[in-house]
């Protein structure tokens, strides 16, 4: 360009710098009542530099002539017929400028919420890049322009829109690093003078964290796609691209690191969630030190910085309480027989698995994305190897992973106390009675298992009671029917401690009365959550909506089965317990004839139910009989 050392073009230059610094400096101060001073300072500037370089290209075209209009000449032709100009060459260039200031003009007005006038600058944009070739000259701007686009369309939940930008964006780097890959012009250069372009490095590493906001965008908008696996490849490579580029804020990184874990742990894929998690840890721990700009603007005030720092380090922690806590879950379920017991055939049969698997680990950790440099990563190594990412199969492993999980949870309530968390608070103590349950399965010695769900009930029983019903249903619903089931569990084993110490059938009173207490400690809860479904007048609903079908059904044939089971040696009391047993088994059978659809919901316990109906009123007339003939 003729007047890019003129004083006209310095002027562009300073009319540009300063547009950048009201958008990226001065509008962080801008007051409440004008949120967008410093922007549309900043627009009239992009204006004025746009109307200076459409004059410069018509006194160009003039020079060229001789005064004379002209057509520029073209450097290739397109199939449509249209002129397709060499990204490098001046017209090209031209056609750059141009467009990079339609897209700061469209950056400008989606940032002061005037979507369609952004969306219209930034089309413009696309225009005029759309007669040049991919070049170093312009390949930023192509990039970012798209990825522009795809956030404004995402913005509007046109996710198929969005991905169509982001993913062309995606190929345009990959071909230019294919076919060139020299760090190409950064757009901001365009209106820069020649003593202050960037050096090589820094034209790089621009480039770079272009195409991660590319991967980044992507990653969202497969995850609302519901394409959930490829949404986690461009997660992980985006974070691993941000660690390599040292632009990141710690805390960010560190929390979507954490988030990222959750999706392997649902995938039973322990190895990466366990290193997703450790290396949340490791860059949670840099916090303090600032390691980019970014980070340091986390927070506006100090305290407001330790309180962010205290909230995303818990929510870390309840991370790692979801993988030790599905860990635990997931090996039960690899090992227990039909009954639910420990099946020790499978067991050894693991274990000799085990053997095998150990050897490949090493072998597997290598093949896998990783994050960090060196530095970072022995960092990183050194947390995961505090916990297994294997299955656990005895007690001594389980209990392993059981510590570090618990030890999070004690991190996670130091920050989400009962008083301010509610809801927080008690879904972390059900995390935690969840691992105590996931570990008692491994437990060899049914006194201390029976402990471990005394534990669960200490803990959870108080908050159950104190709850507000108001505020609290739909929790204190779960409580309910976890303790109800707890209880049970304890019933259960408290029999078969007694059945295996007694020498013959016969149980001694003790022994039957703790018995009772837990059978019945069990129908109460059962029978609270039954009675929280009832309308203000106490009436039990005739129809079960879909979300406590199931657990509505399976409360009725539980109470049938405790009252059942209760032990006494008053046929009065035998016979008003077994008339409430088939009271309850009745109504799930009477249930699902009239509502065809909970039938298969509750297939097994149906099944149960229909025959206990069958058997009940047998007993319940031998004990009639017994009681009249002894009258």
């Amino acid at each position: 360009m003729a007047a890019a050392h003129s004083h006209e073009w310095r002027a562009v230059c300073e009319k540009f710098t300063n547009a950048q610094t009201l958008t990226d400096v001065e509008s962080r101060n801008d007051p409440e009542n004008d949120p967008f001073r410093s922007k549309y300072k900043a627009r009239e500037l992009l204006r004025e530099i746009y109307c200076s370089l459409k004059s410069f290209e018509a006194g160009e075209g003039e020079e060229e002539s001789g005064g004379q209009p002209t057509e520029r000449p073209l450097d290739g032709q397109r199939e449509d017929g249209l002129a397709r100009l060499s990204g490098d060459s001046p017209a090209g260039l031209r056609a750059a400028k141009l467009g990079a200031v339609e897209y700061y003009l469209g950056v400008n007005h989606v940032d002061t919420e005037e979507l369609s006038a952004g969306q219209e600058h930034l089309t413009n944009c696309m225009k005029l890049l759309d007669r040049c070739g991919v070049s170093s000259q312009n390949v930023s701007l192509f990039i970012h322009v798209r990825n522009q686009l795809g956030i404004l369309w995402a913005g509007r939940e046109e996710m198929e829109t969005a991905q169509g930008y982001l993913e062309t964006a995606e190929s345009i780097y990959k071909d230019y690093m294919k076919e060139d890959g020299s760090p190409p012009t950064d757009m901001t250069e365009y209106f820069t003078t020649e003593e202050n372009l960037l050096t090589h490095q820094e034209r790089t590493k621009r480039f770079e964290l272009a195409y991660t906001h590319t991967m980044y965008y992507l990653a969202q908008v497969y995850k609302n796609l519901e394409q959930t696996e490829r949404a986690a490849t461009y997660c992980q490579s985006t974070l691993q691209r941000q660690l390599q580029l040292n632009q990141f804020s710690p805390m960010e990184w560190a929390l979507n690191a954490a988030t990222l874990s959750q999706y392997y742990i649902t995938k039973g894929r322990y190895m990466e969630g366990r290193h997703c998690l450790s290396a949340a840890t490791v860059v949670s721990g840099l916090a303090g030190e600032v390691p980019s700009e970014a980070a340091a603007r986390e927070s506006e005030t100090e305290s407001e910085r330790r309180e962010q720092l205290r909230q995303k380090r818990a929510e870390i922690a309840r991370c790692w309480i979801k993988y030790c806590r599905n860990l635990l879950q997931d090996a039960r379920k690899l090992l227990e027989d039909n009954i639910g017991e420990l099946d020790t055939d499978r067991q050894e049969e693991l274990k000799r698995e085990r053997r095998r698997d150990e050897e490949e680990e090493e072998k597997g950790r290598k093949g896998a994305v990783l994050f960090g440099s060196e530095d970072t990563f022995d960092s990183i190594a050194s947390v995961e190897e505090k916990v297994l990412c294997l299955y656990p199969l005895d007690f001594t492993e389980a209990r392993a992973v059981f510590l570090v999980g618990q030890n999070y949870v004690t991190q996670a309530k130091e920050y989400y106390l009962m008083d301010g968390y509610v809801t927080d608070h008690i879904e972390i103590l059900q995390d935690h009675s969840a691992l105590f349950r996931a570990l008692a399965f491994f437990e060899e010695d049914l006194e201390r298992r029976c402990k471990m769900h005394k534990r669960r009930v200490d803990m959870l029983e108080p908050i159950c009671n104190d709850l507000n019903s108001q505020y609290y249903l739909l929790i204190r619903r779960q409580l309910m029917f976890e303790l109800a089931e707890t209880y049970s569990e304890m019933m259960d084993l408290k029999l078969s401690v007694a059945n295996r110490q007694a020498e013959t059938e016969s149980l001694d009173n003790h022994t039957i009365k703790k018995f009772n207490h837990l059978c019945s400690a069990s129908v109460k809860y059962f029978q609270m959550f039954l009675d929280s479904l009832c309308s203000p007048d106490g009436k039990f609903p005739e129809h079960l909506e879909e979300d406590v079908l199931r657990p509505a059904l399976v409360a009725r044939f539980r109470v049938a089965r405790l009252q059942n089971r209760l032990i006494s040696s008053i046929p009065s009391v035998q016979l008003e317990n077994l008339n409430k047993s088939l009271e309850n088994y009745k109504y799930v059978v009477e249930y699902c004839e009239s509502h065809a659809a909970a039938a298969p919901v509750v297939e097994t316990e149906l099944e149960l139910s229909k025959e206990m109906v069958g058997l009940l009123p047998l007993k319940i007339n031998r004990i009639k009989a017994k009681m009249a003939a002894n009258n």
